[in-house]
């Protein structure tokens, strides 16, 4: 990848990571129009890696929340593991949350399925026809939610389980764990700030996992161009991500999905014609 590619596809992830259009689909597409080769272990590994370089700006917009420790007291005859569950009860939630997807993730990275998914704009496009058909009903299905509800491990667990769905290129894991919150009885604002939490340590186990991997197989990717794109791609990520989120929180809790439904139906039409009338979706040689 060059240094336009990256730029392209850098932008392209940052603004589409936190909204429910799916991030790795529109990278997938976004390739593919720019004649990225598929397929290639390095730049399946960019794919997730520049996610994680996106995700790193929940850190920054909601550093009060990420760092917070609970200094209340603590019930009279409380155990060890009692004490530190209580002051430490978000990052508790956050590991509860992401466990349905190291298993589920693994499980499909092991046996070659998800490598075979990054490499399928058919796919992509599929699912992102059908979400969008979903989302054009999902905020009357769900639109339930009470401030009076919190995120506790029951529903931290089941929100991963929703993202486990994610796994699919074209699912958006955005939306995937939104409406976990919301098919759980959170608002869409707080169910859309826990899907931001808990993609921190899911795309931060992603992006080590991809890294071993690169580094077992063969270290020859770790040129010095490489490395480079790396981190200029998630330095871009990161504050393309920034600026989106901000917009996308205020939006959604506004508005909901439907504008997301239909943009997401258009696309993955448009992509289905293409493919079905024999087009490819390569532009640049």
């Amino acid at each position: 990848m060059d240094w336009i590619e990256t730029l392209i596809v850098a932008i392209v992830e940052g603004l589409t990571e936190f909204l429910p259009v799916s991030s790795t689909g529109h990278m997938i597409i976004a390739q593919n129009l720019l004649g990225v080769p598929q397929g290639d272990p390095f730049v399946h590994a960019f794919t997730f890696i520049i996610q994680f370089g996106a995700i790193l700006s929940v850190v920054c917009l909601y550093w009060k929340k990420f760092f917070q420790f609970d200094h209340s007291p603590v019930p009279a005859g409380s155990s060890m593991w009692q004490k530190l569950k209580h002051k430490y009860y978000f990052y508790w939630l956050l590991i509860v949350g992401v466990l349905p997807a190291v298993v589920i993730g693994l499980a499909a990275k092991k046996s070659g399925l998800l490598d075979w998914l990054l490499d399928s704009v058919e796919v992509v496009a599929v699912m992102l026809v059908v979400g969008g058909i979903f989302m054009l009903y999902c905020d009357k299905l769900f639109n339930k939610g009470s401030d009076d509800n919190q995120v506790n491990e029951r529903r931290a667990f089941k929100i991963g389980l929703f993202q486990c769905i994610s796994v699919i290129p074209g699912v958006s894991r955005s939306m995937a764990t939104i409406v976990g919150g919301m098919a759980q009885g959170l608002t869409r604002k707080r169910a859309a700030e826990f899907s931001f939490f808990l993609a921190v340590p899911t795309m931060a186990g992603a992006t080590l996992l991809d890294l071993l991997d690169l580094m077992k197989e063969d270290a020859s990717w770790a040129t010095t161009h490489n490395i480079t794109m790396l981190i200029f791609g998630c330095v871009v990520a990161f504050v393309v991500a920034l600026l989106a989120m901000k917009w996308f929180v205020g939006y959604l809790a506004k508005y909901g999905f439907k504008a997301f439904g239909i943009y997401r139906i258009i696309v993955g039409s448009i992509i289905i014609i293409l493919l079905l009338t024999g087009h490819s979706l390569v532009m640049v040689d």
